[in-house]
């Protein structure tokens, strides 16, 4: 291990003491939990639209993904159902999600961030994030979201429980869409968030989107039960989809899981591709390319020639198939120190941070820039946020070992003085910044509905044992840095 490595890892234990005595103060929200016949009222009311479009791709021309919750990659990958469903397709062997717990992996897959939010807790973010459905409606590609037991379309409660049993069903937090003012300040668009019975109507109408999010209920997700649960839905759900000719028809269905269930493991995640997009030959096969949540984003971006976000959504890799069609080669990452169990100090950590601006020169895989309805609102923002960075905060920490995510903040100083002290968030190659001022440019639109939740924070941490990792991970109240130094010293 060269000095070099040592100080940096050093400075990173000195500043995760720094770190641990700031009191952060989370932002917080008012959550919406109507009541029974509040709910009922709505439902009459509520507007329920059927969208398709036919925008050609590269590789494909629908997209699905399928969302199950909270299980270890092995746990998965040895289901007996879970391993008939990916005989019929890729297993992904390299794909993680990109933190803990829940909520913040849903929203990081439409929006190329999870802007530090470290709980399942009611947020609801500025409307002046954009999110993927942003980028496909500049495309005019449809999407739309079917979520199990969501009791009528465009329904915002923090969630909704089974009437008889009251177990619970539907869950916001897996709705990732909703946590965005963008996306449920547009009438249209919630239109387009609906449950299970409008999927079977559009899929026998033959009036699905082009871009779609599923999300089973909380039982048939493993979240309330286990893999055995959610293999067996999984593959009752898949069964008659995989002989429906409309559905398969040029389609790729990505099933993965939100995170995994240890949390001082690695945290990678079983995930399978599948669908009529494929080529039979690929059938039970494997791919060990890196991938994560923000590969759902690029790969969308890429496939049908889509602006970017200016998050990490610029430098995640696209599924092979799309890269080998468009001639894009992935980049190899080296996952030895990669854990992904805890978040950064951020917007939604601490309300003395603003919303990080996207970076408006940024360009995706493919070359592509960002939306410029995006650069628009926030190139004011991000050329202050850029000159004005006094201190760092890196979710990802660069060494001569590799690259430790989610690694402890490091700090140069305390904040500064300035009204626009700020935070510099780098992923990968991509850098964007976040400002304490809460000023935004004068194209911004942004303002915060009230909404969240008080919910738990993330489970302390424990020590890895899962192959690759070094056995080494954040544990509770040290950094990942101070834990690899202990073990440089043992």
């Amino acid at each position: 291990m060269k000095l070099s490595t040592i100080a940096i890892i050093a400075a990173s234990i000195v500043s995760s003491v720094n770190a641990e005595s700031t009191s952060y103060v989370a932002r917080t929200y008012s959550a919406y939990s109507p009541s029974a016949s509040q709910i009922a009222k709505d439902a009459a009311n509520a507007t329920t639209l059927q969208w398709t479009t036919d925008v050609k791709g590269k590789t494909f021309d629908r997209f699905v993904v399928i969302w199950l919750e909270n299980t270890d990659f092995d746990q998965a990958a040895e289901e007996e159902d879970m391993a008939w469903v990916a005989s019929h397709g890729i297993t992904l062997t390299n794909y993680w999600a990109v933190t803990h717990p829940s909520e913040p992996n849903y929203i990081s897959s439409v929006s190329g961030d999870y802007f530090s939010l470290d709980d399942d807790r009611f947020i609801t973010l500025p409307k002046n994030i954009s999110t993927l459905a942003d980028l496909l409606d500049d495309k005019g590609i449809s999407f739309g979201s079917y979520q199990q037991h969501m009791p009528y379309t465009g329904f915002q409660g923090f969630n909704y429980s089974n009437q008889e049993t009251f177990a619970n069903d539907y869950m916001r937090k897996h709705n990732p869409f909703m946590s965005f003012e963008s996306y449920t300040s547009n009438a249209t668009r919630m239109s387009v968030m609906k449950n299970f019975t409008e999927f079977e109507k559009d899929l026998n109408d033959e009036k699905l989107p082009q871009y779609c999010i599923i999300t089973p209920n909380m039982t048939n997700d493993a979240h309330d039960s286990n893999i055995r649960v959610a293999g067996k839905w999984t593959r009752d759900f898949m069964t008659p989809l995989l002989s429906n000719e409309y559905f398969m028809n040029n389609t790729l269905v990505l099933i993965t899981f939100d995170e995994n269930e240890t949390y001082g493991d690695q945290n990678t995640v079983f995930s399978i591709l599948l669908g009529g997009a494929l080529d039979d030959s690929l059938k039970g096969t494997t791919d060990n390319t890196f991938y994560d949540h923000y590969t759902q984003i690029a790969s969308a971006e890429v496939n049908w020639d889509l602006y970017n976000l200016g998050r990490n959504d610029v430098t995640a890799n696209i599924w092979n198939s799309l890269a080998q069609d468009a001639g894009i080669s992935n980049k190899d990452v080296d996952t030895r120190y990669m854990v992904n169990n805890e978040t950064y100090v951020g917007y939604l950590l601490d309300d003395k941070i603003a919303v990080p601006a996207p970076n408006v020169s940024a360009t995706n895989i493919a070359g592509k820039g960002i939306l410029p309805a995006i650069s628009s609102v926030w190139a004011s923002e991000f050329s202050a946020q850029s000159k004005a960075g006094y201190f760092t905060s890196t979710t990802t920490l660069n060494t001569d070992i590799g690259i430790i995510t989610n690694a402890a903040s490091v700090f140069a100083s305390e904040y500064a003085s300035s009204t626009l002290s700020s935070v510099k968030i780098s992923s990968a190659a991509t850098t964007t910044t976040t400002t304490t001022s809460e000023a935004s440019s004068a194209a911004s639109t942004a303002s915060t509905a009230s909404t969240s939740k008080a919910a738990s924070s993330s489970s302390a941490v424990a020590s890895s044992s899962k192959a690759g990792a070094a056995q080494v991970a954040p544990v509770a109240g040290a950094s990942v840095a101070a834990v690899l130094l202990a073990a440089f010293l043992m």
